[in-house]
């Protein structure tokens, strides 16, 4: 073979297998799926609305890193009850595994079992799978398929020996994998990775062995002949080592029936997976080519006979002008495919917004049935109005209330927005966070569609003299503990990362028994699950009054600004009175931060003290609390308290608490009117804008 046949077959393999990997890695491809026929469901009936709920939640927590994940929607309704779980390749980054699984929910309903009750798909990167019968922990070999690459082996006899002792040789690390964690008795588990790896190069026999043991998932490269063997084999995590081995060995025993002498072939079972391939179909830690023909073990070549030393001469420097040419064009391939990955990731982030969307399908409403709920949106449902338009109370017609957010046609609040609070509170469950019950988008409306929280926002009651009545010191209590835990789900506790950005009390919904809800994620920021707890942006969006300085001035957001608007409204609680960015131009009234402070350094706190609470909250719970807000709005981010911290100060007297340092915003000027005169009363001022989401001009 010429050196340039040499040069051109590296070429070619070295970009098939950089495009393989690449391409395989961004589009979820399907290959087979299996609908029941004897059992199926009616449309419209409690078993599809149960099963839009499981596909929806099996999509939400497809973003860990694990891989895995199986629940049940509707244990109170054993005949519509539904399980379900996906399995992700084991190599698949969180956010991969998050599209194919977002892909895979949205076909099994759409494209191949529109109405069958028991169902498995599989797609290359995922698997999904649903029944109305429980499957955990049991090892299914049916339904079963086999499929094989089209391509055949040249040396076929020595390729099923070599595959024989690879895939084999892949059981036992993937079996004796520990067994997973359950964490939620909801029948949701969360489970260590289950994973290993083994790379082996082949002449006759392999030379190295390599492998990592954490999910049930193992791979395995080996050489034979000018042919590198890929080799995966996976089990769900929720089997024992004994029902993953046997549910392997089952699958391995197929392959001779459906893919002797072909160059690629795969066993599907509900359990388990099984995979060879000529190419890397997972992602692998090198991306280096096969050896051309003819030139493989070449160190092993017995030497010229004598005289032939300047033929070897010609020889070698041609190989190695092909060598030094490949690499180049190897260089130029991987910065032109680097490239265009750069432009898909640039495409995926600007659809991610849409992709976002598919997750939450099935919490659709109908334009009709909202109209017919809220009366075509008839002022007397109205409940309130905010910046972003109008709220309603609605009926469903099954007698469910509901709450009916509409935006404005004006509102600055865009598409983005509102994608941005669906996506965000379809993830989040908490009973200190409202709980969203659907969408819509249909023609020039943009709904969201809450649970109905009858006892309106804190803002209600808590800037009223007459209506604050209503909240005695054990109300307060219960108020500031869940706001707190509600705070600290978002931030530590959830499946996402979430930083709200507009925490304030008109966000702040209490239900029927006073106990307070979280609402309003149309400003909110998430992460995922890694450590970021910060970030920066030049559109500054929340309320005046609540915003920490570091985000009003410099557009700085973390955590710690939520720690800084929880203080603003734990003050506010213990003393009836609004927090004013700044003095009031004419009274020169200070802020609420200003007057706490002046107080806490004179000894004077209880001063703050909302009257109505003398007779219901110790004058030693009340300083502790105040000490604890001070805390928490200190100027400097890095002095606040965690919300982790915030909720053990909240619950134990026995922590004690730091000297706190002066909070922001503060001017160091005093009010000339006598403070009883001033801010004995709550404010009563109509000049509060503050109470709604605005846009910051920087």
């Amino acid at each position: 073979m010429s050196s340039f046949s040499v040069f051109k077959a590296l070429v070619v393999l070295s970009i098939l297998g950089f495009l393989s990997v690449s391409i395989e890695a961004q589009s979820p491809a399907y290959r087979y799926h299996f609908c029941s026929n004897t059992t199926n469901f009616t449309p419209n009936s409690t078993y599809q609305s149960n099963l839009n709920l499981l596909l929806s939640s099996l999509t939400s927590n497809a973003t860990s890193d694990i891989g895995f994940f199986y629940t049940t929607v509707g244990s109170q309704e054993p005949t519509a009850e539904v399980y379900g779980s996906f399995l992700c390749r084991g190599d698949l980054t969180p956010d991969l595994c998050k599209q194919c699984v977002a892909t895979i929910a949205k076909d099994v309903v759409q494209k191949y079992c529109p109405s069958g009750k028991i169902a498995v798909l599989w797609y290359d990167e995922c698997m999904l799978r649903y029944s109305n019968q429980s499957f955990w922990g049991k090892m299914d070999e049916a339904p079963r398929v086999s499929l094989w690459n089209v391509g055949n082996i040249t040396e076929p006899t020595r390729f099923a020996q070599l595959l024989a002792e690879t895939i084999n040789g892949l059981v036992a690390p993937a079996s004796n994998a520990p067994s997973g964690v359950q964490k939620y008795v909801t029948k949701e588990a969360t489970f260590t990775k289950k994973y290993a790896t083994k790379e082996a190069t082949f002449t006759k026999k392999y030379a190295t062995k390599e492998a990592t043991f954490t999910k049930k998932y193992v791979t395995r490269e080996a050489f034979t002949g000018f042919q590198k063997l890929y080799s995966l084999v996976q089990c769900t995590p929720d089997l024992s080592s004994t029902s993953c081995d046997r549910c392997l060995r089952g699958a391995i025993a197929q392959l001779p029936g459906c893919c002797t002498g072909k160059q690629g072939g795969r066993v599907l079972y509900p359990s388990c997976n099984i995979r060879y391939e000529v190419y890397p179909f997972y992602a692998t830690e090198a991306a280096t080519p096969p050896p051309p023909p003819g030139k493989f073990n070449e160190a092993a070549t017995p030497p010229p006979p004598p005289g032939k030393s300047k033929l070897l001469s010609v020889v070698i420097a041609s190989i190695l002008a092909s060598i030094v040419l490949s690499v180049l064009v190897v260089v130029v391939a991987r910065c032109f495919i680097r490239k265009s990955r750069l432009i898909r990731a640039k495409r995926q982030k600007n659809k991610a917004l849409n992709n976002d969307m598919t997750t939450v399908e099935s919490l659709q409403f109908d334009l009709g049935t909202i109209e017919a709920a809220t009366k075509k949106f008839s002022n007397d449902n109205k409940l309130g109005e905010g910046g972003f338009g109008q709220v309603f109370k609605g009926t469903l017609e099954n007698g469910q209330e509901i709450a009916v957010k509409r935006l404005s046609k004006s509102s600055r609040q865009g598409v983005r927005e509102f994608k941005n609070e669906v996506s965000l509170v379809a993830k989040l469950q908490h009973r200190n966070l409202v709980r969203l019950l659907g969408f819509c988008l249909e023609g020039e409306e943009t709904i969201l569609v809450y649970e109905y929280v009858p006892n309106k926002s804190l803002d209600y009651f808590l800037f009223e003299a007459k209506k604050r009545e209503q909240l005695d010191w054990s109300t307060r209590y219960t108020i500031i503990g869940g706001i707190a835990r509600g705070i600290l789900y978002l931030h530590e506790e959830s499946r996402l990362r979430v930083i709200h950005r507009d925490l304030k009390a008109s966000n702040i919904l209490l239900d029927v028994n006073m106990n307070p809800k979280i609402s309003d994620f149309g400003m909110a920021k998430m992460f995922g699950v890694d450590d970021q707890t910060q970030g920066n942006t030049r559109r500054i969006v929340g309320t005046y009054g609540y915003m920490a300085p570091e985000y009003a001035m410099e557009g700085l957001y973390s955590v710690k600004s939520d720690v800084f608007s929880f203080g603003i409204l734990l003050l506010e609680i213990l003393t009836g009175r609004k927090n004013f960015l700044g003095y009031h131009a004419t009274t020169s009234v200070p802020t609420l931060l200003n007057y706490a402070w002046e107080l806490w350094n004179e000894g004077k706190v209880l001063e703050l003290m909302d009257p109505l609470l003398k007779d219901s909250c110790s004058p030693n719970e009340l300083l502790r609390y105040i000490h604890i807000g001070l805390l928490c709005v200190q100027e400097n981010a890095n002095d606040r308290p965690t919300m982790s911290s915030v909720v053990l100060m909240l619950k134990s007297e026995s922590i004690s608490l730091s000297k706190p340092e002066r909070p922001a915003f503060y001017t160091g000027r005093r009010s000339t009117k006598d403070h009883d005169n001033t801010l004995g009363a709550p404010f009563s001022c109509s000049v509060n804008g503050l109470t709604i989401s605005d846009d910051v001009p920087r």
